[in-house]
C-alpha cells in the first residue's frame, strides 16, 4: 500500500530499541525459566505501593491528574526541590523523547557514547537529528571524548547514563561535575540516573544547586520494581519542565501509576532491602564468572556484565542461553559486543542461569 509517510519515516529502519522477552517466547513457543535480561526488578513492588494501587482501581474510570500534582509534590519534598523543578512522564524513555524533541532540531546533533542506551538513539533518529558518538574505553564512558564532541557548534544535547547501561560501570560525582563544567553553553546535558539507588554514594552528584542546563532523569522501574507502571521523572530547572509541558502527553502517566509511585517513595525500607538483595546477587554472579574463567565489569546497577572474550563467543553464549530458556541481552556495537549482560534475579532464577551457563561455557 502506498501511504504518504513523511520522508523521514520512510527512511527509518523497521526496528525497535529492544526485542521483548514476550516476543521471543512467542517465537520459541515456550516461556523463559529465568527472565534476567531486561534489568527489571526480580523482587516485586513495595507492599505499600501495591495496596495503594489496588485501592486506586476504584477510580480507574477517571482520567489521571494531568499535572501529576501529588506525585510531583512528593518527589519535590523527597529531593528538596520545588515541584516546578520536577518533570514526570511515562518512564525515562518518554522523557528522552521529550528532550530530543525540545532541544534538537533536524540537522542538529546529539552526543552519546557509541553503544549507549538504545532508546536515546532511537529518539534521535526518529526526530531526524544527527548523532555524534564516542567509543567506550575499557568498558566505561569516555567523558573527555564526550566533552570534546560537544564543542561542535551544532550540538544541542549530550547524553550520559551514570551508572551506565549497558555496562554497569560508573564515574564518580566529581568526574560528572567536571564534565558538566566542560560542556559549552549551546548544549543541554542529560544525566540518566536510572540505577542511582544501586550506586556508591560518591557516584551521585549533589542535586543542589540545580544546574541551569542539566536534567537528571530517574525512574520507578528499577529499585522500586514498577517497570510495568511506566513512571519516570526529571529533576531539572523549572524552565525545562515548563518546556516539556508544551509538548508532553498530559495524561501519559495513568492514575494507578501515579498513586503507586507516590506510595513507593514512602517505603524506603523496601527499596533498601532490594538494594541489599541485588548486592548479594551481584557478588554471586562475580563468583560464578570467576569459577568459569570469565571476567566481569564492575557494576553499580542491578545487573552484571560478563566478558566472553570475543563477540563471537558472546553471541554463541547468548544464543544458547535463550535456547535453554534463559533470557539475557548483549550489546551489538564494538568494543562492547564481547559482553553479555545479566540482571540480578531471585535466588532460584540465578540458580537456573548458573546451571545453564556452566553447561554452555564448558562447550564453547
Amino acid at each position: 500500500m502506498d501511504l504518504p509517510f513523511t520522508s523521514l519515516v520512510s527512511q527509518l529502519p523497521s526496528t525497535i530499541p529492544f526485542v521483548g522477552p514476550e516476543s521471543l517466547e512467542r517465537q520459541m513457543g515456550h516461556p523463559f525459566e529465568a527472565r534476567v535480561g531486561a534489568n527489571e526488578s526480580a523482587f516485586g513492588v513495595s507492599p505499600v505501593a501495591a495496596i495503594a494501587m489496588r485501592k486506586a482501581v476504584d477510580q480507574l474510570a477517571w482520567y489521571s491528574d494531568p499535572e501529576n500534582f501529588d506525585l510531583r509534590s512528593a518527589l519535590a519534598t523527597h529531593h528538596g526541590v520545588r515541584p516546578e523543578e520536577i518533570a514526570i512522564s511515562a518512564g525515562i524513555d518518554d522523557l528522552l523523547g521529550l528532550a530530543v524533541r525540545a532541544f534538537v532540531e533536524p540537522g542538529q546533533i546529539a552526543v552519546a557514547s557509541l553503544g549507549a542506551y538504545p532508546t536515546f538513539i532511537y529518539h534521535v533518529n526518529g526526530f531526524g537529528c544527527g548523532l555524534s558518538s564516542a567509543p567506550y574505553r575499557d568498558g566505561r564512558n569516555d567523558l573527555e571524548a564526550l566533552a570534546d564532541l560537544a564543542q561542535h557548534p551544532d550540538v544541542r544535547l549530550v547524553y550520559l547514563s551514570n551508572p551506565d547501561n549497558p555496562t554497569g560501570t560508573w564515574h564518580k560525582a566529581s568526574e560528572i561535575r567536571q564534565l558538566i563544567q566542560a560542556l559549552p553553553k549551546h548544549c543541554v546535558f542529560i544525566l540518566d540516573e536510572a540505577y542511582t539507588e544501586f550506586a556508591p554514594d560518591d557516584a551521585t552528584p549533589d542535586i543542589h544547586p540545580i544546574h541551569p542546563r542539566t536534567m537528571r532523569m530517574r525512574t520507578f522501574s528499577k529499585a522500586h520494581g514498577m517497570a510495568g507502571a511506566r513512571v519516570g521523572y526529571a529533576i531539572c530547572p523549572a524552565a525545562i519542565a515548563s518546556g516539556f509541558d508544551k509538548i508532553r502527553l498530559h495524561f501519559g502517566v495513568n492514575r494507578i501509576a501515579q498513586v503507586g509511585a507516590a506510595a513507593s517513595l514512602t517505603h524506603t525500607a523496601f527499596v533498601s532491602d532490594v538494594v541489599k538483595q541485588v548486592e548479594t546477587g551481584r557478588d554471586a554472579y562475580v563468583s560464578l564468572a570467576a569459577d568459569l574463567g570469565l571476567l566481569t565489569l564492575p557494576s553499580a546497577t542491578n545487573f552484571v556484565t560478563f566478558d566472553a572474550g570475543s563477540a563471537e563467543r558472546a553471541d554463541a553464549i547468548l544464543e544458547r542461553l535463550i535456547e535453554n530458556r534463559v533470557f539475557v541481552r548483549k550489546p551489538r556495537v564494538e568494543p562492547l559486543d564481547r559482553y553479555f549482560r545479566v540482571t540480578v534475579g531471585r535466588k532460584d532464577e540465578r540458580g537456573v542461569f548458573a546451571e545453564r551457563l556452566r553447561e554452555i561455557v564448558k562447550g564453547t
